[in-house]
Order: structure tokens, then C-alpha cells, then sequence
């Protein structure tokens, strides 16, 4: 007898040599091995997206002598029938689907369950009857819920795999992609390499084969600048202070957005691996508006903090100075509309930093009309207002700064004193997000110029190694004058800290902390619904984080900045407190080197950086720190191991999208009920 090998052992064979005979059960199959995505991470590294393992309970068909319908049929259904004591998820499968997985693809299981992890896949394993087997597959997870839901959005699957004939190539389970958020914008940073396996099966239906001819490689990972620490006390913060609303936290010197937190949010993982119908409808029916992310895609009258802006553009032009006293009445007439202070009483004569810690309206309907809409407008967008961010955000809104072009398309009028009056308290056709009113405030801190916005802090490959870092940049010099900002700096911090300001509610006792108030009408005047916000930076000297916090008020609540808005701004900044210690301390003097640092041409030996490379000068980006995707490279199952089946079809397709909120059926004459 001739041998195939030396030792006339077992004859070794590959799948690629595998032959198809004429009988119908033998198979050469090769079929993709999707890749993990990879995680996305907070600035260190902690994860906010993650891939794991995930089981489901599957039909694995013998080849039956008896393969008649009613028999196959009757095979399944008793299995999928004894499985619904152990788990609660079924896919609901037809008799059709059954038979026809059986006639075409009965060499792969037939998932018959939803996902479960690992601690239910064991509980249920030794319970399973013959026949049914635990497959393992890769799921998306989101380890904090709901944790900026809006920014990371969710994956979701590619398509329903085929019913027929097993086709070459064909995925083991459903394919996936990014649907919403960082994870459709990031998608092919976060897919990664499939892999192939190949099977081979003989002409009785036993597999003869299986190996793995290319292992599937994990996509990268997408570190953001947010703090998921602090994240989670902001939503925190959020969820106890209000029902509805958003919490913005930059840093003022590098542009890097560290928190943005909207209230309410929905939990990621209920779309993973699909929801159905009747959840996504709840969710997009919910008059609270759980799926649009009112940090980013809002746009309301900003109100009172956006007096700041006003009183920044009258010191810069000259229109009034530092020692300049204004009288403020009660209410002033404007042709023949009234506008009235919020207080409705006289402030007498006051200067702009008591305007500023008072939010007279008055004085800021006076000195609006004076230095003109154009200036103060202007200068507003110099300070990101009308535009959008250029952050990777989904459905942003770019607000509203009007201008004469925009009043004659839509009210029919060049902007009027009346209207300049309005604008001056935030108020009338001027609309921006939280987003856009925390970024002028790290302008008007940073003072030289507006920061460009950040949302990530690096891109790895799945190696670690970093491709891509973005740098801090400059959006927009301001070119205002340095006094100028100083002016208005200190009228913020006089809003929290000085006798009769508006925003005491903020105060801290280990930084000054400087803001403005702010209260509107917004939506519908029937609805009769305010906002409140407060906004600002910290600290007073060196300012480092710019903030801003929306409470938005139900139909008929009063409420106002100061009483709704500033506690939740001192709650937050007191809880990370000694994470910030370090970066508002005043800055130390430089360090005197002494003689005996044995210096080198007159530079001390302990200065020159070493460059063991050669590379002087020349940034060498390293990977930040993160965990290791944990994913068990587990793709087979059962006696012997088969193939994974498909996910069930996910019947919502498209990504949530956010409504619009209506913001201009409303006429405001005053900024209302601000409060001390």
C-alpha cells in the first residue's frame, strides 16, 4: 500500500486540497472572520466603547438519512421549544426558515436565541439538549450606558446575511458599522482586519478540516479628550439638578473639550445587537428628547451671558470705560416699546462691572444702542457664535448672529433699535448651544485669541502606535484690547463674588471663580418656558477652564440662572477639586540653576534634553495608555466546532435623528425673573 507520509501516519490534509464528490453533503467552505472594532477610550485610556465576546444559542442540524419537512421541522422546533425555559430572547424563525436553513446551510448553526455574556452562557451550557450549542460572536458594549450617548453614538449591523447557499467569502456572523456619533464618523479608524477560515466537510457531512488561514486584526482605538471622571459627574450633576439639560467643560489653553454631558440620554447598549420597533419609537417619542443631545444640537437664546460679549465690545470701541457711569432706570422707552429692567427698579449710576455683577438690562440696552448691533455681533463671531465648532459632531447647530441681510429675508426690516435692544440681553433672533456659549467664554478667558476645539486627543492603530495627533491651534485671533478683557473678566468674577452679583450660587473657597447669569423665554409664548444658564471660567487669574450649564425649564416653571443654574456649577467644580489643584495654581517662578550644575557653553548640563535619536526638535508622539482589547479569539463551538451563525436582522436601520426645537415664536422684551 502506498504511504503519504514517512511514518505511514494519518494522511494530513489542507482544505485548499479538499475535493466536492457527487454526494450532497460534502463541502469546501471558506468563509471571513469579521474583525473586532476597536474601543474608544477617554483621554487616559479608560473605556467608553469596547468589543467582547457574546454567545447565542444555536440549532446544529445533523445530516439526516430522513430529511423530509415535516421531520427537520419537528427536529428544530423541539429544541428551540426545550430552550425556553433557559433563556428569555428568541429570534422568532418560521417553519420555511428552518427547512431552508436546513436544505442550503445545515454545515452552520441556526441561531435560535439572543446575545448573552459569558456569566449566561455558562449558567445555561450544561443545560442545553443535544443539538443546540453555544456560538460565540463579537458585540459592541458600551461599559458606561449612557455616558455621552450622543457623542459616541453606536454601531450596528451591515446587513442580514444570506438565506440560500452558503456563498465563498460570506461572513460568520453579521457584519458591523458605525450608525451614529464618533462611531460613524470613525468607522474605518475603528474597523479592522477580517480574517478567513476555511472548512471541509465530507461527503457523510463530517468536518474533516478547519483552520484558520488569516486571523482577524482589531480596528484601532480613538482616544477623546473627554474625562470619563468628570463626564460622570457632570451627567451626574445634570441628572439630580434638572430634568432637561447640558454641561460644557473646555480647557482655556488647549482648545480640548473635556466634558459635554446632555440631559437626558438614552443608554447605548439597548441598540446593541439590535432594538426593536417599539423601543426606538418610545425613545424617539419621548417628549423629554432622550436621543437629541441638547449640549451640541440646541440652539437657544443665550440670554444674559451674553452680556459679557456686549460690555467686551463697548470697553474695545471706546463706547464706555472702565470708571464710566451710566444711569439706569427702571425701564427705558425704544420708539414705542418699553424695556424694562429685570429687577423693576432703578440701578441709579453704574459702571460696567457692576452692570455685569447686577445683569442691569438698562445699561446694557443702553450702551447696545450706543456701540451699535455690528460691533458687539461681530465680535461675537469672532468668539464662535453663528457657526459650527468644526467638532466631530453629528447634526451640530451652527445658531444664529442675525444681521441686516437676515432681518430683511425674515422680518421684513433692517435691525432697528428695538431689536439692538434685545440682542443686547442675549435675547430676540440671537440662538446658540451650549457648545457655542462655553467656547466665547474660553475665548474671552484665553483673551488672545479663541481656541480651536478638540474632541480627540489621538488616533492608534491596532499596534498602539499613534496615527494621528491633533495639536491646540488658534480658530480666531481677537485682537481686542488685553485691559479691555480684564474689565470684563473682573465683572464676572464680581457676578459670584461681590455684594448684590447675580451668581453668588457658584461661589468656591479655593478659587475665584468668575460667570453670568442668565434667564429667557424660549419656545412658543404660549408655552410659557425659560431657560437658565450660567457660564464662565476659572480662575480669576490664569484662567484655565470655561464652562457653561443650561437648565431648561418645563412649561411654566419659573426659574432663573442664579437659583437653577450656578448651584450645579459649584456642585461640579467642588467635586474635582483636587484634580484641578494643580493646573489653577498660580504658575512658579523658573528654578535658578546654580554653579555647580557644570554647565556647557554656558548652558547648565541639566537643560540640554537628551536625543538619543537625533531628532531635535521634532515631536515623538507616543501611545497614550490603554488597556488591551480582551477579546478571546473564541470562534468555534459545539462538539468539534462549527462555524458562527448570523445576528438576527436589527430592524432599525438609521441612526436617531434629533428635531429640531422651535425657537423663534417668541417675543422678549426683558430678561426675566434674574434673580441675585
Amino acid at each position: 500500500m502506498q504511504s503519504n507520509s514517512v511514518s505511514d501516519g494519518p494522511v494530513l490534509r489542507n482544505a485548499a486540497d479538499g475535493a466536492i464528490n457527487t454526494r450532497k453533503d460534502a463541502r469546501a467552505l471558506t468563509l471571513k472572520i469579521p474583525a473586532p472594532r476597536g474601543q474608544i477610550v477617554d483621554r487616559d485610556g479608560l473605556p467608553i466603547a469596547q468589543t467582547q465576546v457574546a454567545y447565542q444559542v444555536a440549532v446544529l442540524f445533523q445530516q439526516f438519512e430522513n430529511a423530509e419537512r415535516e421531520f427537520v421541522i419537528n427536529w428544530a422546533r423541539t429544541r428551540i421549544d426545550a430552550l425556553r425555559t433557559l433563556v428569555k430572547s428568541q429570534v422568532p424563525l418560521t417553519d420555511d426558515e428552518i427547512f431552508e436553513h436546513y436544505r442550503h446551510r445545515r454545515w452552520l448553526p441556526l441561531a435560535v436565541s439572543g446575545c448573552l455574556d459569558a456569566k449566561q452562557a455558562s449558567a445555561i451550557e450544561s443545560k442545553l439538549m443535544s443539538g443546540l450549542v453555544l456560538h460565540p460572536i463579537y458585540r459592541r458594549f458600551y461599559p458606561q450606558g449612557d455616558l455621552a450617548a450622543h457623542i459616541i453614538g453606536y454601531a450596528g449591523s451591515i446587513g442580514k446575511l444570506p438565506t440560500g447557499p452558503i456563498n465563498f467569502n460570506e461572513p460568520m456572523w453579521e457584519e458591523s458599522e458605525g450608525r451614529a456619533g464618533f462611531e460613524k464618523l470613525f468607522n474605518s479608524q475603528l474597523t479592522g482586519e477580517p480574517g478567513t477560515k476555511r472548512l471541509l466537510f465530507d461527503e457523510n457531512g463530517s468536518k474533516l478540516l478547519e483552520e484558520e488561514v488569516k486571523r482577524p486584526r482589531a480596528g484601532g482605538t480613538l482616544v477623546t479628550t473627554l474625562n470619563l471622571g468628570w463626564q460622570k459627574l457632570a451627567e451626574q450633576t445634570l441628572r439630580e439638578g434638572c430634568k432637561r439639560g447640558a454641561f460644557i467643560m473646555i480647557d482655556v489653553v488647549t482648545g480640548e473639550v473635556l466634558v459635554m454631558a446632555s440631559r437626558p440620554s438614552f443608554d447605548l447598549n439597548r441598540f446593541i445587537p439590535n432594538i426593536n420597533e417599539a423601543e426606538f419609537k418610545a425613545l424617539e417619542g419621548d417628549p423629554a428628547q432622550p436621543l437629541f443631545g441638547r449640549a451640541f444640537q440646541s440652539a437657544y437664546p443665550p440670554a444674559s451671558t451674553y452680556k459679557a460679549i456686549v460690555a467686551l465690545a463697548a470697553l474695545d470701541r471706546g463706547t464706555v470705560t472702565e470708571d464710566s457711569l451710566i444711569d439706569c432706570p427702571a425701564a427705558i422707552s425704544v420708539g414705542t416699546a418699553t424695556f424694562n429692567n429685570w429687577t423693576k427698579v432703578p440701578e441709579g449710576p453704574i459702571n460696567v462691572k457692576r452692570a455685569l455683577a447686577r445683569s442691569c438690562n438698562t445699561w446694557f440696552y443702553q450702551v447696545g444702542i450706543s456701540v451699535g448691533s455690528t460691533a458687539f455681533l461681530n465680535l461675537s463671531r469672532q468668539l464662535g457664535y453663528g457657526d459650527r465648532t468644526g467638532l466631530p459632531l453629528i447634526g451640530e447647530s451652527p445658531g444664529l448672529v442675525p444681521n441686516d441681510a437676515w432681518m430683511l429675508k425674515n422680518e421684513k426690516r433692517k435691525i432697528l433699535d428695538g431689536d439692538t435692544a434685545n440682542l443686547s440681553i442675549g435675547q430676540g433672533s440671537l440662538l446658540a448651544s451650549p457648545l457655542q456659549v462655553a467656547q466665547a467664554m474660553a475665548g474671552i478667558a484665553n483673551g488672545g485669541a479663541l481656541p480651536k476645539l478638540r474632541l480627540i486627543r489621538q488616533v492608534q492603530d491596532s499596534r498602539g502606535r499613534v496615527i494621528q495627533a491633533p495639536m491646540p491651534e488658534r480658530r480666531n485671533e481677537l485682537r481686542v484690547d488685553p485691559k479691555s478683557i480684564e474689565v470684563v473678566r473682573q465683572g464676572m468674577a464680581d457676578v459670584v463674588n461681590s455684594g448684590g452679583g447675580t451668581g453668588h450660587g457658584a461661589g468656591l473657597e479655593y478659587t475665584t471663580l468668575c460667570g453670568k447669569t442668565g434667564t429667557a423665554q424660549w419656545g412658543p409664548k404660549a408655552k410659557n418656558q425659560r431657560l437658565a444658564w450660567f457660564a464662565g471660567f476659572l480662575p480669576l487669574e490664569n484662567p484655565r477652564y470655561a464652562f457653561a450649564v443650561l437648565y431648561e425649564g418645563s412649561p411654566g416653571e419659573v426659574v432663573s440662572g442664579g437659583r437653577m443654574a450656578a448651584p450645579m456649577v459649584r456642585k461640579f467644580f467642588k467635586g474635582i477639586q483636587e484634580d484641578i489643584a494643580d493646573s489653577i495654581a498660580p504658575p512658579q517662578k523658573a528654578l535658578v540653576v546654580g554653579a555647580e550644575a557644570n554647565p556647557v557653553d554656558g548652558v547648565p548640563q541639566e537643560s540640554i534634553p537628551t536625543d538619543p535619536d537625533g531628532l531635535a526638535g521634532v515631536p515623538i508622539l507616543k501611545a497614550l495608555p490603554v488597556d488591551s482589547l480582551e477579546v478571546e479569539q473564541v470562534l468555534i463551538g459545539g462538539d468539534g466546532g462549527t462555524a458562527v451563525p448570523p445576528l438576527p436582522e436589527i430592524p432599525v436601520t438609521e441612526p436617531p435623528v434629533a428635531r429640531a426645537i422651535q425657537v423663534r415664536e417668541f417675543e422678549v422684551i426683558e430678561d426675566p425673573t434674574e434673580e441675585p
